[in-house]
């Protein structure tokens, strides 16, 4: 089992997830130590790998941590059987089907809440469990642009831009992590399970933030502005000797100090300069003269002045070069795991830290049905069942 001492190790989830919402969801819970148990199909039943590669590939070793797994056949009675024995001694159930799967293979939140009243049940989906879509595949970057993201994202006049990682996908299994702490929470104060349910287009609109109120309140329909900032300037990259830095240059006091650094007092008391309001107006004009005096040093000069000065700025990397970072090496964000074949590697760790418990320790990703037996004993499951399972192929 997990270890007590861990925040969540008192609850044990049964996942059903599978691609990439879901998973990141139960991720968060796994974590912090949730006794998690992956339930997927026998490999005779269903050989498909999902997205993200195959299994012992990066993408599914990170997104599956910290779980077991068991395999069950829940299209056959007794596998469906098993699982709601399972259900009664669980707190969490998370899926990530369309909608109408679940209820088709009887185990949606009506039919677990029936075995458990205090069981929380995780829904995860592309459009919504209910309306006009709820039957539509949904992928993250179908969400991307129903929500409204892929249309401010890119430079003016180069058509719609995907953001370079899954966003919908992860803020739909972020925010369910978060609706199912909040109802494990309240059902110390009711006793009772509950629902929670959103979608990647839920989870893309929410995340548009600043952007989609613009649009509520002010009626202002977003434009995309490609690396700089939408509304405070000057915020972009610009192009040194040997590359790229950013800078976030927001308001007055900022601008005096970006202008003294650069010793550019032609744009400090340049009346199209002299406030934000004329500044947005003519950026692109600004960001032009701005390059000319970035383009004097390296990265590494400018990036140290403009640090000394207290204007927020910051190196552009790849991927090698960021995780050689200084402060990225002092966050330490991975931690090691040693898994059965692929031996030890390294797993990007949670982002949050708990003072009680800085240094949770990390599993490798489970192998399909790794923990079957151990699993169905836990829940009670004799011997002779589990064999009558397999026999069946059931398990």
């Amino acid at each position: 089992m997990t270890d007590r001492k861990s925040p969540l190790s008192r609850f044990t989830v049964l996942d059903l997830t599978r691609v990439r919402s879901g998973p990141t969801a139960v991720r968060q819970l796994a974590d912090w130590g949730a006794n998690v148990i992956k339930i997927e199909a026998p490999e005779n039943i269903d050989k498909d790998r999902g997205m993200g590669g195959p299994r012992h590939g990066p993408d599914f070793q990170n997104i599956h941590r910290n779980k077991r797994s068991l395999t069950l056949n829940l299209k056959a009675e007794r596998g469906r059987a098993a699982f709601m024995r399972m259900v009664k001694r669980a707190d969490v159930v998370v899926e990530n089907y369309r909608p109408d799967v679940k209820d088709r293979l009887n185990i949606g939140y009506g039919a677990c809440r029936s075995e458990n009243p205090r069981i929380v049940y995780a829904s995860v989906s592309g459009f919504g469990q209910d309306g006009p879509y709820r039957l539509r595949p949904g992928f993250d970057q179908i969400a991307q642009g129903m929500g409204g993201l892929m249309w401010i994202t890119g430079s003016p006049g180069q058509g719609p831009m995907r953001v370079g990682v899954p966003i919908a996908d992860l803020a739909a299994g972020l925010y369910t992590a978060l609706g199912i702490l909040t109802a494990l929470l309240q059902r110390e104060e009711t006793g009772e399970g509950q629902l929670v349910h959103t979608s990647l287009l839920e989870a893309q609109i929410a995340m548009l933030d600043f952007q989609a109120a613009r649009w509520l309140i002010g009626k202002e329909v977003p434009p995309q502005a490609g690396n700089n900032h939408p509304t405070s300037i000057p915020t972009g990259v610009f192009q040194t000797t040997d590359g790229y830095i950013n800078i976030a240059c927001s308001g007055e006091q900022m601008w005096q100090r970006l202008c003294t650094v650069l010793v550019a007092d032609d744009l400090h008391s340049h009346p199209d300069y002299a406030d934000g309001e004329a500044r947005l107006q003519d950026r692109d004009a600004l960001n032009d003269k701005l390059q000319a005096y970035f383009s004097k040093k390296s990265s590494s000069e400018w990036i140290d002045a403009l640090n000394n000065a207290g204007v927020p700025c910051g190196p552009i990397y790849r991927m090698d070069e960021m995780w050689s970072d200084p402060q990225v090496e002092h966050l330490d964000m991975s931690r090691p795991v040693h898994h059965s074949v692929l031996g030890k590697y390294d797993v990007v760790r949670n982002a949050a830290t708990l003072s009680a418990v800085p240094n949770m320790a990390y599993r490798a990703a489970p192998e399909r049905g790794e923990h079957t037996d151990e699993v169905l004993r836990e829940f009670a499951f004799s011997d002779n069942e589990i064999q009558t399972l397999r026999k069946r192929n059931i398990i």
